[in-house]
């Protein structure tokens, strides 16, 4: 599946670097995110999480973007692309506010990772043991090696590979062009059993 570009209309940039420190990445934000739009349909607005033991990935890339929801709201986010990805304890969990109930997702465990093929996700937080391969810091987004790209001027960074142990993520998005869920099991529970 080729994820298209598709671009709004400037009104400022998000300086966003993730830098390994060790084996840690820190994600740094700051302004008003615009340029490139990570998601072909219009997001709730809600945040949910996303974790797993292992997250192996290869074709990488990251760049500033913003995840648009049905009123027109522009949300700032992280975008990162990767080609193909597989996740280990796979975990996904989002409450509503004022629900009386959450919704929870789990697959990836045992020998058989999830997976996925052209994964593009909406970020606003990522925290883990991160290690980068190949990896190129301050390219323009409209240059990385992935087919997913962001907005000319952007900063960016690639990598032929990711690793990520301890994967803990809260996102606004993620779409994939197919995404293999292994031991599926989705579940409602208290809003307060979250993934992290």
């Amino acid at each position: 599946m080729k994820l298209k570009k598709l671009t709004s209309t400037r009104r400022g940039r998000v300086a966003l670097a993730a830098v390994p420190a060790a084996v840690a990445v820190t994600v740094l934000m700051g302004g008003v995110a615009s340029g490139a739009v990570p998601v072909s349909f219009a997001v709730s607005g809600v945040p949910f999480q996303v974790g797993a033991s292992d997250l192996e990935g290869d074709g990488f890339s990251q760049y500033s973007g913003v995840a648009v929801d049905a009123d027109g709201k522009q949300n700032p986010v992280a975008i990162s692309a990767i080609e193909s990805a597989t996740l280990t304890d796979l975990c996904q969990s989002v409450s509503i506010p004022g629900a009386p109930v959450g919704l929870k997702i789990t697959a990836g465990s045992g020998k058989k990772p999830a997976e996925a093929k052209d994964l593009l996700i909406g970020m606003t937080d990522l925290k883990g043991d991160a290690t980068f391969s190949n990896i190129r810091i301050g390219i323009d987004a409209s240059k990385v090696r992935t087919t997913a790209k962001g907005s000319k001027g952007d900063f960016a960074q690639d990598a032929s590979h990711v690793s990520i142990k301890g994967l803990q993520q809260t996102s606004l998005s993620t779409q994939a062009g197919t995404f293999t869920l292994n031991g599926l099991h989705l579940f409602l529970t208290s809003p307060k059993d979250t993934c992290f």
